[in-house]
């Protein structure tokens, strides 16, 4: 049963595991930082519970998101408390208890990413990993000061994600700042066999106009939250003096949309999610949760195909919207409800937390909540920026100018933003990328790294070969070593790292390589093949083998040998 009560401990209830996990790598892109993850998004060897304990499983493998950020280095320190199956918008629906606001405990959170939202807003991770259908990525940023960032639906794998409606989840972004938010997207994003629904997004380069015009509701609505009203008028007013132009455009078909993702047959697709537990152990569900979605049993195939057309025809309605205006934006949320007022009356007052979130995972637009300011009621207020799907970067470097401008801290740490985070981020990877594995003088601070880092490449990763490799010392200027494959069925695994390219710029890196020196097939101690540097065995009779050493660096840390 939901506690009634608010943890004294504001934290207490944002966690339900913590722990300690990581690759290794120190050099990666988002070295050095913690994260944080939904208990919804598997990580090997730990309990995904979904809020429900009875539900609960050991994950056999992690999450394809979650891999792909401890490969950049970032660290893993926990999983947390959300909304049942993600299924609301305000974190009270839990049996751990409900999460508070992170500037005052009696009010919710927002949901259903409710746990990642307040250990970000507290400064306990550096960014944490939700996920959003219908605002759970961005409510939760709004009501903590805090920027959430939900990118383009399939931009970031959802395999090893317990689904909520899986045809719209997205996998979604809480950290302290935009450009950090936008750094994890670069580092997490990536087509995924594993997921259905993921794709390969045609990412817009241009940034939004200087001139920029901007859409809002003309059907404006802060259930009678004047403070909400005047931060509003308050954020139109500050985009004013960035160059915008606001013009309302016609909310009722975003709404329509918004409606259908409770209120009709769509919402069978959460309980075609759990179908097979729900129907087995429907009373293990807390309320409102297990009412909700055991409504899916009234609807029929036919009902599911009438919403999908009515949703098709809002979107062919509504795309004109476009030619008028660059950026949608709304209040991220209409206004702050209490824990007590919320679970007093947790379906109406609910539904109306995503009075201006529900329309966007449905129609497939790209948002961006950031942080606006701070209500006299101590409370905050934060705004959301809408645009087409791949707007993912305009958006950021929108974000980020109009979070610079508030002059905010960050979240509840009352730290203020620093210099990195008000620097415009760079655009997003372009084109096809190619993965190459390097063994010697290429490796980060050696001689040849800088041929990698001029053409754009990244380190993503550091691994071994699989144990059948052998390394050896050439004699060259600068200093390189030779791997070769060792076909008798010796050697040792070989430290490497792995960078990421852009394909266009691969083939005059290959052609700089020197013979004995090229290109093939390196296997990696985790079963995986990859394009790196292997040696001609003839260049290895007057060489000395150095595989002992299990890498170049380790070698070269060893002067005495040299």
């Amino acid at each position: 049963m939901t506690s009634n009560t608010t943890p004294k401990d504001p934290l207490a209830a944002a966690w339900i595991h913590q722990c300690e996990i990581s690759n290794g790598n120190t050099a990666g892109p988002l070295a050095g930082l913690r994260f944080a993850v939904k208990d919804n998004i598997d990580v090997e060897g730990l309990p995904t519970t979904a809020a429900c304990p009875d539900f609960a499983y050991t994950a056999d493998h992690t999450a394809t998101v979650v891999n792909r950020l401890l490969k950049a280095g970032a660290s893993l320190t926990g999983k947390t408390n959300l909304d049942q199956f993600a299924c609301g918008l305000n974190g009270t629906r839990s049996p751990y208890g409900p999460v508070p606001n992170a500037f005052d405990a009696r009010h919710v959170c927002g949901g259903s990413s409710s746990g990642s939202a307040l250990v970000v807003a507290k400064g306990q991770v550096d960014f944490s990993l939700g996920t959003d259908t219908a605002g759970s990525g961005r409510v939760p940023a709004g009501l903590n000061n805090i920027v959430g960032l939900k990118p383009t639906r399939g931009a970031i794998s959802a395999a090893g994600v317990v689904p909520a409606a899986q045809s719209v989840d997205c996998v979604s972004i809480f950290a302290g700042s935009v450009p950090l938010a936008w750094r994890v997207l670069q580092a997490a994003a990536a087509p995924d066999a594993r997921d259905p629904y993921s794709r390969s997004i045609e990412w817009r380069m241009t940034p939004f106009p200087r001139a920029l015009r901007v859409g809002i509701p003309d059907a404006l609505e802060f259930y009678g939250d004047e403070a909400a009203r005047a931060a509003f008028d308050h954020a139109l007013q500050k985009l004013a003096t960035m160059g915008a132009t606001v013009e309302p455009v016609p909310y009722a078909p975003l709404l329509q949309a918004a409606n259908l993702l409770y209120g009709s047959a769509l919402l069978a697709e959460r309980h075609a999610a759990i179908r097979s537990y729900f129907d087995a152990h429907e009373a293990t569900l807390i309320e409102p949760v297990r009412s909700i979605i055991g409504q899916a049993r009234a609807f029929s195939a036919t009902d599911v195909f009438d919403a999908q057309h009515t949703l098709k025809t809002i979107d062919q309605a509504v795309r004109p919207m476009w030619e008028k205006i660059d950026v949608l934006v709304v209040p991220t949320a209409p206004t702050h409800f209490t824990i007590e007022a919320m679970q007093a009356n947790p379906i109406e007052l609910n539904r109306r937390l995503g009075y201006y979130t529900n329309f966007v995972n449905l129609l497939d637009y790209a948002a961006l909540s950031v942080p606006s300011s701070i209500r006299p009621d101590g409370l905050p207020f934060g705004i959301t920026f809408i645009a087409p799907a791949g707007c993912d970067w305009p958006l950021a470097e929108l974000g980020t100018r109009y979070h610079a401008a508030t002059g905010l801290p960050k979240g509840a740490t009352g730290l203020p933003l620093g210099e990195e985070d008000c620097q415009p981020p760079p655009p997003p990877r372009h084109g096809p990328m190619v993965e190459v594995a390097v063994v010697g003088a290429h490796l980060s601070g050696m001689p040849l790294n800088g041929q990698l880092i001029e053409r754009g490449a990244r380190l993503i990763e550091r691994a071994q070969t699989a144990p059948h490799y052998r390394l050896f010392a050439l004699d060259t200027q600068p200093p390189k070593p030779g791997l070769v494959r060792d076909t008798a069925g010796g050697g040792a695994a070989i430290a490497l790292e792995i960078w990421e390219m852009p394909l266009q710029h691969y083939g005059s890196f290959v052609a700089l390589i020197p013979s004995p020196l090229g290109i093939g097939r390196i296997e990696l101690a985790d079963g995986r093949h990859i394009q790196g540097f292997l040696c001609e065995p003839w260049a290895l009779s007057d060489a000395r083998e150095i595989s002992a050493y299990g890498g170049w660096r380790a070698y070269l840390a060893t002067p005495q040998d040299h």
